[in-house]
């Protein structure tokens, strides 16, 4: 579902933010990305989701190079950012609604899937207000609803959790597990190592722009012997 293949990206042409990394995700993965502050979590996020083009290297999405057709390679995925940044000037419903157009959603599926996510998030009555006057926590559930709208067959997430109330955020596990079993794929950034040992089938850790490790959790452990946290704090320390 998701192939990079050597991806560097280097903003000045010598220190270099990824460096070769490498890395495929299959069909109905959750796939955590966890490493220390700057060790290139949302520059390779972005480089996938085609915010940033790599100085190097190859992104494939359901089998489309995303530098070659852009655009039909980002009909394959949605993506939450790590920060809730939005048009602020229309309503909720105008966003969700100019995705649903986006992403050729039909006016019957956009109704009930509007209406099931907004529900489970609950911000189906905030629709109409205009996006300013939400909170950062109420725009984040928007933006979130506005991913799983179209049904994505690669759901893409930095750090998603931040801003999400302890209900939100369990509700969003439990989507995220339910959209794998029904045969899609979960790539996500997240601090929150009990979130990644509890949800994902495995586990990519990044450090100073390299990967370092990508196994599953039960393989991650059998070789260490130690619980998630312990693994990532002694691979990562020095970072």
């Amino acid at each position: 579902m998701l192939v990079l293949k050597n991806v560097t990206k280097s903003y000045d042409g010598k220190q270099k933010a990824v460096n070769n990394l490498s890395l495929e995700i299959k069909k109905g993965e959750i796939v955590g990305f966890i490493g220390p502050n700057g060790a290139g979590k949302t520059t390779t996020i972005k480089m996938i989701t085609g915010i940033f083009p790599p100085s190097q290297g190859q992104i494939v999405i359901n089998g489309i190079d995303i530098t070659k057709a852009p655009v039909e390679a980002k009909m394959n995925f949605t993506y939450v950012p790590d920060q809730p940044e939005i048009f602020s000037s229309i309503r909720g419903i105008d966003y969700l609604n100019f995705l649903a157009d986006m992403y050729e959603v039909s006016l019957e599926y956009r109704k009930k899937r509007i209406e099931r996510f907004s529900n489970i998030f609950g911000i189906y009555d905030e629709l109409d207000r205009l996006i300013l006057s939400y909170s950062q926590g109420m725009k984040q559930k928007l933006l979130i609803c506005g991913a799983l709208l179209p049904a994505p067959k690669l759901f893409i997430l930095d750090e998603p959790l931040v801003g999400l109330d302890p209900l939100s955020a369990k509700k969003l596990k439990d989507i995220m597990k339910e959209h794998c079993q029904k045969g899609g794929t979960v790539f996500f950034s997240s601090h929150l190592l009990e979130v990644v040992e509890n949800i994902c089938d495995r586990v990519a850790v990044i450090k100073k722009g390299e990967l370092i490790a990508y196994d599953t959790l039960k393989k991650i452990k059998e070789q260490s012997k130690h619980t998630l946290e312990e693994i990532f704090l002694e691979l990562t320390k020095d970072a």
